[in-house]
């Protein structure tokens, strides 16, 4: 249940508000597989919106410390191009209506992403929502990615709001974990990975899609 009035929305990109969470998952095997690594489906999942330092710190923990991160990912991002090349973005489902209704009632939103500002900007551009976010907030800004609170604690002062009237918008652990600890709201709209106990613990309400969320703001 939501506690506080909300003043503004912050919503993660990936999987939450655009359906590329797929490719990573298929990406980050397909790049390591390059180098000679085996990458489980359990494994692929845990890379989500982990940010730095965390991932390279996460992938040598389960490849050794000779890993080269930055090739690995560098060519998991050739492979995301290529997917995205062939197959496009969509967004995930209830996405639209959401934002049209926040903007009904003069809720003010942005987004707080692991993914960098220039690919950011791409995806919402080329989907003709970019204009719709008041804030563009990325990884990159601050010193630590997700799953610390960095990037929510950022976004917030960004939009000119306490932690506690602002609701985020997350689809994986990590995001969620990011947001719980800035002392946002968090709503988990599950992408890939199903709401645990944990997640549960952490959030205000799990949805099945975005569209759903309307319904639960005062």
């Amino acid at each position: 249940m939501i506690k506080a009035p909300i003043q503004a929305v912050l919503f993660d990109m990936d999987g939450t508000l655009i359906d590329t969470e797929k490719y990573y998952r298929r990406c980050w095997p397909k790049a390591l597989a390059d180098f000679g690594y085996h990458m489980s489906d359990e494994q692929a999942l845990s890379l989500r919106s982990l940010g730095r330092p965390f991932a390279p710190k996460h992938l040598q923990e389960m490849f050794g410390e000779q890993i080269d991160y930055v090739a690995v990912r560098n060519r998991r991002k050739e492979y995301m191009n290529e997917m995205i090349k062939a197959h496009g973005i969509q967004l995930k489902p209830g996405v639209l209506s959401f934002l049209q209704h926040l903007q009904s009632k003069h809720i003010p939103f942005g987004v707080a992403t692991a993914t960098d500002l220039e690919r950011t900007r791409q995806y919402l551009s080329d989907l003709e929502i970019l204009p719709l976010f008041s804030q563009i907030i990325c990884a990159t800004m601050v010193p630590l990615g997700k799953p610390a609170p960095d990037i929510y604690q950022y976004a917030c002062k960004q939009m000119h709001q306490e932690p506690r009237y602002c609701l985020a918008i997350e689809d994986s652990p990590n995001g969620v974990l990011s947001a719980y600890r800035a002392g946002c709201q968090v709503i988990y709209v599950p992408d890939q990975t199903p709401p645990d106990a944990a997640i549960c613990s952490m959030t205000v309400a799990c949805v099945s899609q975005m569209d759903q969320i309307a319904a639960l703001l005062p």
